[in-house]
């Protein structure tokens, strides 16, 4: 693999006879490793990729992202050798824009992926102005505390949580002036999922990314908030195996 790959790509259970690969893409704030149970859970079934963006946990020193669309043009060039084999796009919150980004790049350059998985992030036609990361520095981390992105332990300290706070706004920056223009769509299917009370998203705003595919779209509403999700784990899991099973399954044929 390439030295791009190497540095933004962590394999945490390497699965070399799966079939398909799931790539996910973490929230603001979030690291790779937050994908780790999913790793374990799906492999060796799946081989899971799990993103690492600059300015946490190894990768502190480097500096954050600039915008989405720069993330996208970077991390597409460190998927591209994974795509050996069929590939699927989990994205949360940030992360849901950056899979869509990462989706219409891997199809303009001849890869279509089986499916991507927008959580927790309304769609791109519902852009609406957020300025969470113009607040000092009290005020970002109340927002972070509000929403309970962060692995408690870190919120517990606020020493280290304020050493990773540059990185933080930075994808806060590049979540909330994220304003693409309208008619890109992809051509794969996707699949969006919202937290019933979501004070980011609503369930219209997920609904709205049936605008941004001209492949198939269905939307799951979850019982919970901003990181549904972590309640969820189970529910998500078998939705996105059913999903690659049925792929699997049509290229049998």
């Amino acid at each position: 693999m390439s030295s791009t790959s190497d540095l933004w790509v962590r394999r945490y259970h390497p699965a070399p006879d799966a079939r398909t690969r799931l790539v996910c893409l973490p929230h603001a704030g979030g690291s790779a490793s937050y994908f780790f149970p999913v790793s374990r859970a799906l492999s060796p079934k799946v081989d899971v990729l799990a993103i690492q963006y600059p300015g946490r946990q190894d990768r502190m020193s480097e500096p954050g992202i600039g915008t989405i669309e720069e993330l996208a043009d970077v991390v597409t060039q460190a998927v591209l050798p994974w795509t050996d084999r069929p590939v699927a796009l989990f994205g949360h919150s940030m992360g849901a824009s950056l899979g869509y980004e990462v989706g219409l790049r891997l199809e303009a350059a001849g890869v279509v992926p089986t499916g991507v998985f927008v959580s927790g992030r309304r769609a791109p036609s519902r852009f609406r102005p957020d300025t969470v990361h113009q607040r000092d520095d009290d005020g970002l981390i109340a927002e972070i505390k509000a929403l309970s992105g962060t692995n408690s332990s870190l919120l517990g300290d606020e020493d280290v949580l304020r050493m990773i706070l540059p990185a933080i706004r930075n994808d806060y920056r590049a979540a909330e002036t994220y304003n693409p223009g309208p008619g890109r769509e992809l051509s794969c299917p996707v699949t969006a999922l919202i937290g019933g009370s979501d004070p980011k998203a609503t369930v219209e705003d997920a609904r709205a990314w049936a605008e941004h595919t001209k492949g198939a779209f269905d939307y799951r509403v979850f019982p919970g908030g901003h990181f549904y999700l972590n309640d969820c784990v189970p529910q998500i899991l078998a939705m996105i195996t059913d999903h690659l099973d049925g792929y699997r399954a049509g290229s049998a044929r």
